[in-house]
């Protein structure tokens, strides 16, 4: 510390013995205005205080010195930034600021890219005049699509690192217009296509969507000074694909074994909850006529993996592309996406180990096992933070994120009499059964559907009124009378009669 000391008195402008001049007057003038000394330090010797310099005021004054050096060189870098600041958070002192509000549910994307009809963003932005009032010179919006390449095709070129695809944009104001004090509200809305990949962060890759707004305001109609305002927030896109109706049915087979093993699974899954596999195994006993015993395979360990696969082709610019891989994507457009370093990522997002809890039946002629687990995304928390994972999704640029459970059986063979396997004994043989299957982790959907099923029907989509009832002649009541005498058997004449007799 001390050389430190005497290397920054060495080059700075000035000596040491111009701070304690200046420490020492300092000094005088505090002991003169003040009875009582303010340092715990100072002597009580008078001729002492003047000959010598207090060592809490040195250090001030050192830093006094220090500080004072270090603004002087970075006042003009400070207050450009703290001006950058002000303009984009629009800060007290600016003119005007910026808000927005999204009316739109969240984008969530139901259904698979071919099948899904995308989501609605729908939204206001607010400009909230501090002033008396502002003249805009221009108001625009655009939500790009960022995607970054972690381990990029040429390290420290920002070309090679990110790619930003405009989606849409907005021009709220085209010509230059005068603003009250006030809140002024701008509509926009725009469907996003469902082809499109939902958010994502993964150790080689992210895509990431932004809303980025900006507004070149001017302080007064005589004033020349531009001062821009600045919006900018993230917006989050998910996926979210449908159950299937029945679970997945999957059948395996171990030669040279008679083992197999009947799966039923759920091919789609969700990162918070459990799934369940159901799983049989047949073929675990073998029949030896000859010597009068059987072979038995007894399952004796089970082990599930939840694993995350993530492929991804980081592209070259321009700049750093081949000259054969350039020729060729100027031949075709398919090769674009052929011009990058591949990249891949393995993680495992959940596993444990099962040494019970299965049923075994070994009574009849073929042994059976049946077993039933749960797997999910058991990631523990970090800090605070989210586990990581990131949802399947194919990208036409090469990206994929895939998902499989691996699910490993270890299983021993044993030998015991006919009739009599409870009496079974060890071999020393043993085998390890393998298995994988694709699953599809995605987002939940929650209550929400997709746009087009929450629209009203349009004019062409409304069907035909329901059928018109033929027009039928009424019936007339005077043939009652000839019907009820066909079906007693009389005349209507006699039955007037006997009605007259009856009635006299």
């Amino acid at each position: 510390m001390p050389h430190l000391v005497a290397n920054f008195l060495r080059t700075s402008s000035g000596n040491i013995s111009h701070i304690k001049k200046s420490a020492i007057t300092r000094s005088r003038t505090t002991s003169r205005n003040n009875s009582v000394s303010a340092s715990p330090y100072a002597s009580d010797s008078e001729d002492h205080a003047q000959h010598s310099v207090k060592m809490p005021e040195l250090g001030d004054a050192l830093k006094k010195h220090r500080l004072s050096l270090h603004f002087g060189r970075s006042s003009r870098h400070d207050g450009a930034a703290g001006s950058s600041h002000s303009a984009s958070s629009g800060g007290p002192h600016a003119p005007a600021s910026m808000d927005w509000s999204i009316e739109s549910p969240p984008i969530v994307f139901y259904g698979s890219p071919e099948e899904s009809t995308g989501a609605l963003v729908s939204g206001l932005m607010y400009i909230d005049v501090h002033a008396d009032a502002i003249e805009v010179d221009s108001f625009t919006a655009s939500l790009t699509m960022h995607v970054t390449q972690k381990k990029p095709f040429q390290s420290h070129c920002a070309d090679c690192q990110t790619k930003v695809t405009e989606l849409k944009n907005w021009q709220f104001l085209a010509h230059p217009t005068s603003l009250r004090r006030g809140r002024h509200q701008f509509p926009f809305s725009t469907l996003l296509d469902g082809s499109l990949p939902a958010s994502t962060d993964t150790p080689i890759v992210s895509i990431s969507y932004h809303f980025k707004a900006e507004a070149v305001a001017v302080r007064g109609p005589a004033s020349t000074s531009c001062l821009p305002i600045r919006f900018e927030r993230p917006l989050h896109v998910k996926r979210s694909l449908p159950e299937p109706l029945y679970p997945h049915h999957s059948v395996r087979v171990f030669p040279p074994t008679n083992i197999k093993a009947s799966a039923h699974y759920t091919a789609v899954i969700h990162p918070s909850g459990s799934n369940a596999v159901t799983l049989k195994l047949d073929g675990l006993m073998t029949h030896n006529e000859r010597v009068k015993t059987v072979d038995l395979w007894k399952l004796k360990k089970v082990t599930w993996k939840l694993e995350e696969t993530i492929k991804t082709i980081a592209p070259a610019c321009d700049r750093h592309a081949p000259a054969s891989s350039a020729a060729a994507a100027a031949d075709a457009d398919d090769n674009e996406a052929k011009r990058g370093a591949p990249r891949t990522e393995t993680r495992i997002l959940g596993e444990k180990q099962l040494h019970e809890g299965w049923k075994s039946d070994y009574s009849g002629n073929d042994g059976t096992v049946d077993f039933e687990f749960d797997y999910a995304v058991n990631q523990p928390r970090t800090h605070g933070k989210e586990p990581r994972y990131a949802c399947g999704l194919k990208t036409q640029d090469g990206t994929e994120v895939s998902h499989a459970l691996h699910i490993e059986l270890i299983v021993s063979k044993e030998f015991a009499p006919e009739g009599k396997t409870h009496l079974a004994a060890q071999t020393g043989t043993g085998r390890i059964l393998r298995m994988h299957f694709a699953v599809n982790l995605t987002e939940y959907p929650g209550l929400g559907v997709s746009w087009d099923n929450e629209a009203p029907p349009v004019y062409q989509d409304v069907p035909p009124s329901p059928p018109a009832y033929p027009a039928e002649p009424p019936i007339e009541y005077d043939d009652l009378e000839e019907l009820d005498a066909q079906r007693t058997g009389s005349t209507p004449g006699s039955r007037r009669h006997s009605e007259s007799g009856r009635s006299t």
